[in-house]
This record gives structure tokens, C-alpha cells and sequence, in this order.
């Protein structure tokens, strides 16, 4: 049998895009900009728990966000009515953005104008995961009603985040969700990773969360 040349492309593109994803982050810190990487399932409620944060934030920062979709305007124009400058970008049908992507957003933005840019990726617990955008921290959304065994079904998207925001706790009474199990997975996933209940309807915990956030930027 002859010799054939095995090329494996998934590990090169992993790796050129943390290059460049590294490169990225740099730039960003150079300019005073921190980026937030923000992840979770469809309809976990990301834009809503935007919508509850920006307010808190803007009063001490300046804030931009990037709303990536793989069509529709819908979640920038939310964003647009909170008063914070958003851009949508389309995906063309990709599931993620890496970070040559996210790069072409932020300049399109004018990200130096910023403190904080914060991306709201692809509705999806897989493939958003697997690419490095160049964000200062990764933070991802579960809601109540997806169930507290997510960090066993999609272990990379707990390893790869530094924060866990537990959304839709208005709605515990009403669903089979042990949020001592949660702690017990994402932990068991992440070790160092940081989880705070919310509900993005009620405010429930969200003064925490933008506390938790504005320690985070003002310390980079």
C-alpha cells in the first residue's frame, strides 16, 4: 500500500484560529477594549438578559454590541431600542463565529471607541465553542427550562466559559431543575468556573451579574 500524506485540516484550523484569536485579544487590551464571547442555546434568553444588563453597565462603561445570526436583524434592532450602539453580522449560514470574523465586526463597529464590546454568538452549545473569538471572557447562558444536565451533554462549552449565568429562575417552581446538580456538573466540567442565577424577567440577580462584569472589565 502506498504512502498517502494524511493531512489533518480540523487541527490546523483550530490552531491558525488561536493564533489569530490570541493576536486579536491583544489588540483589543492595547486599546482598552474588553470583549465579552456570550453563549448559549436558542431562546435561552441572551438578548433579553442584555436588555436587563446594558442600563446597569452603560452608567460606568461605554458599550457596543455584536449580534451574530445566520439571518434577520431582529436581536440588533432589540439591542439598538436600549439605547447602546449594535451591528448585526450574518453568518452566512455558519453555526460560529472565529475570530478573524469576529474582527471584521468589531472594526466595523469601531470597537476603540469602546470599553466593553459584547457578542452575542450563534444560538448553538456546540460549534460557538470550539472557536477561541479573541474575547476576554466566555460567558454562556442556561435557562431553567433547558435542564440542569447541560454540562454533561455539552462538556466543551462549560470548559471553555468562565461564567455561568443560570437564567429563568422565576419559572423553577414550574420545572424538574436541581440547581445543586448544576453547580455539581459545570464544576465537575470547570473548576474555576463562576455561576449566578438570574431571571432576566423579574431583574432577579442581574445587579450581581453587571457588579460581576464591571469587576471584570475594570480589572483588565
Amino acid at each position: 500500500m502506498e504512502n498517502v500524506k494524511i493531512i489533518a485540516l480540523r487541527e490546523s484550523v483550530f490552531e491558525d484560529n488561536n493564533a489569530d484569536a490570541k493576536l486579536l485579544r491583544q489588540e483589543l487590551s492595547d486599546k482598552g477594549c474588553f470583549l465579552i464571547n456570550l453563549m448559549s442555546a436558542p431562546g435561552s434568553g441572551k438578548t433579553s438578559t442584555l436588555r436587563a444588563l446594558l442600563p446597569l453597565l452603560s452608567k460606568e462603561l461605554s458599550v457596543a454590541v455584536m449580534e451574530a445570526d445566520i439571518d434577520s436583524s431582529v436581536d440588533a434592532e432589540a439591542i439598538a431600542r436600549c439605547g447602546v450602539k449594535a451591528i448585526q453580522l450574518h453568518t452566512g449560514g455558519m453555526c460560529h463565529l472565529d475570530a478573524d470574523m469576529c474582527r471584521q465586526g468589531l472594526r466595523a463597529l469601531a470597537y476603540e471607541e469602546f470599553d466593553l464590546v459584547i457578542l452575542e454568538n450563534v444560538g448553538n452549545l456546540v460549534c460557538p465553542a470550539e472557536f477561541d473569538t479573541g474575547a476576554h471572557l466566555n460567558m454562556t447562558i442556561l435557562s431553567v427550562p433547558e435542564g440542569h444536565d447541560k454540562p454533561l451533554k455539552y462538556p466543551l462549552m462549560y470548559e471553555s466559559c468562565g461564567l455561568l449565568v443560570v437564567n429563568k429562575t422565576d419559572v423553577l417552581p414550574y420545572f424538574d431543575f436541581d440547581m445543586d446538580k448544576l453547580r455539581e456538573y459545570a464544576l465537575m466540567r470547570n473548576p474555576n468556573i463562576e455561576i449566578i442565577p438570574i431571571s432576566a424577567k423579574t431583574g432577579e440577580g442581574i445587579a450581581s451579574l453587571a457588579e460581576l462584569i464591571l469587576k471584570k472589565v475594570k480589572s483588565t
